[in-house]
């Protein structure tokens, strides 16, 4: 396999408003749903769908959700031999999307809240087969330091999506970690001040290197996404599309930057490939089923005259 996802699986309750709620506000919604999510999920399909051989580690329940959840995962190709059946019940993720495409998510992790050690040791029968690491923050930290600090001593490539930022420090993590991937809210909680514009972001990725990150990229939604190496630093534009539903985004993009990565890409193109996925994924509903396949991928990068 090329790449593996170590992290969370949910499925997603989700309910659609004119506008996200402010507090003690009663919304009326015009539409529920439910749907396989959960960012290592998803990232796991991200990737799959764009043709790259793909197995997850992690847990879900025994409840019927655990059993969806797995048997969408290996209808869209995603290995699963990695994912343990937990006595509790599967995470889920309850989430508010407005008329905008914004988004509100309250996690309630439920078996990934048990990975473990016991998770770590299925992930090292993998490594060895492993060019690249998606990692999240969905389960426990310690359990994805472990899984960070074993792919870095095997020469595996580690890419950290630190949603949802933790109240303890991540910097410890950042040693083991290659790429490190916040959207601007998460960059401004990881560096103490707000991001929202190229000039912030890059303010928050000298901090982040400056705390021992290597590459930092920070995504600005409809704005684009700076990215910061060791040796070079960059801007890409969005791509203009009409987003109807952001709940995914940041994890297509984790998936579109970590196929490019695995093809051989330079990290600029695998940003703009991040960049393509994200934005193809804000146009469909729902989390896996708006993750863009290689067939449509390729001809959004031909229409933007991006060389796939």
């Amino acid at each position: 396999m090329s790449v593996t996802v170590f992290g969370s699986l949910n499925m997603d309750l989700v309910v659609r408003t004119p506008r996200l709620l402010q507090s003690g506000e009663t919304l009326i919604g015009s539409d529920f749903y439910t749907t396989p999510g959960g960012k290592g999920a998803n990232q796991a399909v991200a990737v799959a769908k764009l043709g790259i051989s793909t197995e997850i580690i992690g847990r879900v329940g025994t409840d019927p959700f655990g059993l969806e959840l797995l048997a969408e995962l290996k209808a869209l190709g995603v290995g699963t031999d990695g994912v343990l059946v937990d006595a509790t019940h599967s995470g889920v993720a309850v989430i508010t999307v407005a008329a905008t495409g914004e988004n509100q998510i309250i996690g309630v992790f439920g078996a990934n809240g048990n990975v473990d050690q016991i998770d770590v040791e299925r992930l090292k029968a993998v490594l060895p087969k492993t060019k690249l690491l998606l990692l999240q923050l969905e389960v426990p930290i310690a359990a994805v330091k472990q899984a960070a600090q074993v792919a870095h001593g095997l020469g595996v490539q580690v890419i950290l999506d630190p949603a949802p930022v933790p109240a303890e420090a991540i910097a410890p993590l950042y040693p083991f970690i290659d790429i490190l991937v916040p959207n601007e809210i998460e960059a401004g909680q990881l560096v103490g001040f707000l991001v929202n514009s190229p000039e912030t972001a890059a303010l928050a990725a000298r901090v982040l290197q400056q705390q021992g990150a290597k590459t930092v990229i920070v995504k600005l939604g409809a704005q684009g996404v700076f990215c910061a190496a060791p040796d070079e630093t960059f801007f890409v534009p969005a791509f203009n599309v009409e987003a109807i539903d952001t709940v995914a985004a940041g994890d297509a993009f984790a998936g579109g930057l970590a196929a490019a990565l695995v093809e051989g890409a330079s990290l600029q193109q695998a940003v703009i490939w991040g960049a393509a996925a994200g934005a193809l994924a804000t146009i469909k509903k729902g989390a896996q089923a708006a993750m863009p396949d290689r067939p449509t991928f390729n001809a959004f990068l031909a229409a933007n005259g991006v060389m796939s």
